[in-house]
């Protein structure tokens, strides 16, 4: 009918600029090389460092009728939106939620993401921090890394990276986060973003060896995080 799925590689944006490349730019090629009368919207895409399903639709009253669904669908507390991540780290526990307060927060001259444990009251009413919550289930564990299904109940810019780090577990080709996990002697810990400098994610030489990677490629890691099932009403 009106809907049309495709995969998204990781590093494509869903808007741009005038002349650079983003999803929303190829829209128009596409629809000419299927030959579909209607412009196409974007009803659901990943965001522009995951990788997987985009939901693409003909049809603004069907695109509007499904934002408003997976909208309500978290309201109610079910989980529209399924992702796998591959992570640095395997979780202490094989399942469970992580929920904690996020807000966006200047560092130096770049906005960051960071964690609120204990938002105040204050905060939360002039949506200053929104408070986030994951589901998530072990799926496979092996040398040190995990394959991760996550369920995300809300909906908040770089959440599911910062929930992963609050695991001790960053996602694989996280630059952005997986500075706040530390180690000594082997034992992983949580750094504030205060304390821990933005850097290409560090990796033992075992993995890296096991990736195929030396260490000046690896800023070249895409991020880890796809998007691997939509419901849809």
């Amino acid at each position: 009918g009106a809907l049309l799925a495709l995969s998204k590689p990781p590093g494509l944006p869903i808007l741009g600029r005038p002349g650079d490349l983003s999803l929303d730019a190829l829209l128009p090629a596409l629809r000419r090389r299927l030959g579909l009368a209607a412009e196409l919207h974007v009803v659901k895409a990943p965001a522009r460092e995951y990788s997987g399903l985009v939901l693409l639709s003909s049809c603004y009253h069907t695109t509007k009728k499904l934002q408003q669904f997976f909208t309500n669908a978290r309201q109610r507390g079910q989980y529209p939106a399924t992702y796998r991540a591959i992570t640095v780290g395997v979780p202490a526990e094989v399942e469970g939620e992580i929920s904690t307060g996020l807000c966006w927060q200047q560092q130096g001259d770049r906005a960051m993401v960071v964690p609120v444990p204990a938002p105040g009251r204050r905060s939360l009413a002039r949506k200053d921090v929104k408070i986030t919550l994951t589901r998530y289930r072990v799926l496979s564990a092996v040398g040190g890394c995990a394959i991760l299904q996550l369920q995300p109940r809300t909906a908040f810019p770089e959440q599911l990276q910062v929930h992963l780090t609050l695991l001790l577990c960053p996602a694989l080709g996280d630059h952005e986060h997986s500075s706040c996990v530390g180690r000594v002697l082997g034992v992983p810990f949580f750094l504030t973003s205060k304390t821990a400098l933005t850097r290409t994610q560090v990796l033992d030489e075992e993995l890296l060896s096991r990736l195929g990677l030396s260490p000046r490629q690896l800023h070249h890691l895409p991020l880890h995080i796809h998007l691997q099932e939509l419901v849809l009403p």
